[in-house]
């Protein structure tokens, strides 16, 4: 009856597992690059970037005055952060199968240098760069975008 037992506690602690989603795997992006201070902000906090950390959806981040941030997306587009930006990542999907998805982020203030991935090169009306006075639709592979000093519209 034991042995049962056991199988059976074993069977549910497995299944369990399987069915709770890694967190990693939701993860839009890792950050690759850090230099001075930059944020993540996320779900109503803010933590302090470092090499190795995820990125998610909906995530916004914030570099400091000298700081930069380099993130690389699961897609392999790479964005580059430059210092007093804050960029929010407002929507990332990306199914690594069908290269289908979208990516759809705003730069409210600073500088964004982005070389596009998979996405961009599959589905380039999918992925679309905004900041407080105009939205990019992307049709090339490599771009800088620059926000002015308006810091009342970046928050």
């Amino acid at each position: 009856m034991r042995l049962q037992s056991f199988k059976y506690a074993l069977i549910l602690t497995c299944g369990c597992a399987a069915v709770i989603p890694a967190r990693a795997e939701d993860a839009a992006g890792v950050v690759k690059t850090v230099k001075g201070t930059v944020q993540i902000e996320h779900a109503g906090s803010s933590l302090g970037a470092a090499i190795g950390s995820d990125v998610y959806s909906s995530d916004r981040v914030v570099t400091g005055p000298e700081s930069s941030v380099g993130i690389t997306l699961r897609d392999t587009t790479q964005l580059s952060a430059g210092a007093n930006t804050i960029l929010e990542l407002n929507k990332f999907a990306f199914d690594a199968t069908t290269h289908d998805g979208v990516l759809n982020a705003t730069v409210k203030h600073g500088s964004l240098a982005v070389i596009s991935g998979k996405l961009a090169k599959a589905r380039p009306d999918a992925v679309r760069f905004s900041t407080p006075t105009t939205t990019l639709g992307v049709r090339g592979t490599e771009f800088i975008i620059e926000v002015g000093d308006s810091k009342e519209s970046a928050r």
